[in-house]
């Protein structure tokens, strides 16, 4: 068996846990200088003017966002993969919308900075495309799983 079907309470956990992972691509957003729809748009204070995008922030951030997003998705997939009865709880959050807008407005932005970037070694651009596309290929997997649980499994039962 596994701990969901022993310990029933942790699905309501994990309700209380979704909130906390969706602020993860919203930090993600933030950090490239993105508004995620959906996110409270906080007033912005004037010296704030310069924005840090993808294109432009630090080689070493740019680096800590592709590899915060892969292990984010890993996980993601990780878990659904080995529980999808966790889908209907993610669906309640509007975990699809969700993941779907975040896809639209990082997976292109993040691209696009790791090819335009220059890079003195080319292990490191090879080692974030590889890192990105991986992590494009987990959300399209997490999708999938979601659409398949809370969409086609009913229809199909």
């Amino acid at each position: 068996g596994n701990i969901f079907t022993q310990q029933p309470s942790y699905f309501s956990d994990l309700d209380e846990t979704l909130p906390t992972v969706l602020q993860v691509f919203n930090n993600i957003l933030h950090k490239c200088g993105l508004q995620c729809e959906g996110a409270s748009a906080e007033p912005q204070k004037l010296e704030e003017k310069v924005t840090v995008t993808a294109g432009n922030m630090p080689l070493q951030e740019l680096k800590d966002v592709v590899l915060y997003l892969c292990d984010t998705c890993t996980t993601l997939w990780a878990f659904l993969d080995v529980f999808p009865l966790a889908c209907q709880t993610f669906q309640k959050h509007e975990f699809c919308y969700r993941l779907a807008s975040f896809y639209e407005l990082a997976v292109p932005e993040l691209e696009s900075a790791i090819k335009k970037r220059h890079y003195e070694d080319n292990s490191v651009f090879a080692d974030l495309w590889r890192r990105i596309s991986h992590s494009r290929k987990k959300m399209i997997e997490v999708f999938h799983i979601l659409i398949n649980q809370a969409c086609l499994q009913p229809i199909l039962e």
